[in-house]
């Protein structure tokens, strides 16, 4: 049930990001795909598929992420370290947020790119690149 509204609120939340996307799609893109949020033993679990689709190896990544409760206060802010991520390679990531009850979540948001370190890269050029998507019923974006 919860899923659900995430859901909406999810599609609601990336309209404009994949339009913008639409737009100029022969623009080389940093996708970042939200994949599953699961329950851990200490907390959740959320799992991202990254995509470099820029011109260069990228050698650190780094993403500022604010996680809001279903009732759309913000529970915390986190930096989540990427690290390196090839030209044109997918990698899977996981990561721990101790204390944090999946059920409760209701949006995760990039708030900002920390680091995006290669060759002819900035954190500019990468959050202006950045597209997101999600494969849960679940609010991610920009």
């Amino acid at each position: 049930m919860r899923l659900a509204r995430i859901a909406i609120a999810l599609t609601m939340a990336l309209v404009p990001v994949n339009t913008l996307a639409q737009q100029d799609a022969a623009m080389p893109s940093l996708l970042i795909e939200l994949n599953a949020i699961e329950a851990a033993d200490a907390g959740c679990k959320v799992t991202f598929l990254a995509t470099n689709g820029l011109e260069a190896p990228i050698d650190r990544t780094a993403l500022e992420v604010a996680l809001f409760r279903a009732d759309g206060a913000i529970e915390r802010m986190v930096t989540l370290e990427f690290k390196a991520l090839p030209q044109g390679k997918t990698k899977v990531l996981q990561f721990q947020v101790p204390a944090l009850d999946c059920d409760n979540l209701g949006r995760i948001l990039i708030n900002d790119v920390k680091a995006c370190e290669g060759p002819e890269l900035n954190v500019d050029m990468c959050f202006d690149r950045l597209e997101t998507r999600a494969l849960p019923a679940f609010a991610f974006g920009v």
